[in-house]
């Protein structure tokens, strides 16, 4: 176990982050199910923007990796046009 003052206050923040960090991309991967299972394409189209807003803010935060983020996006551009 950690001795110094901050090599235990780093442990918690750590584990802080990685609760919040485990929020944010389960939030995205259900945003990602809903949008995926919407089948009118208004609905698509209104809801991708917030959608893809949350990608690029995990990949701002390098929670997931900025090439994933990008995949993620076209795939469900295309999927959104195929509607």
């Amino acid at each position: 176990m950690a001795h110094h003052q901050s090599a235990k206050k780093r442990i918690r923040q750590d584990e802080k982050k990685k609760v919040q960090n485990k929020y944010f991309a389960k939030t995205m991967r259900n945003a990602l199910r809903d949008i995926r299972a919407i089948s009118e394409k208004e609905a698509a189209v209104a809801q991708l923007p917030k959608v893809v807003s949350m990608i690029d803010r995990l990949a701002k935060k390098n929670l997931i990796h900025k090439n994933k983020a990008a995949n993620l996006k076209s795939k469900l551009a295309s999927h959104v046009s195929k509607l």
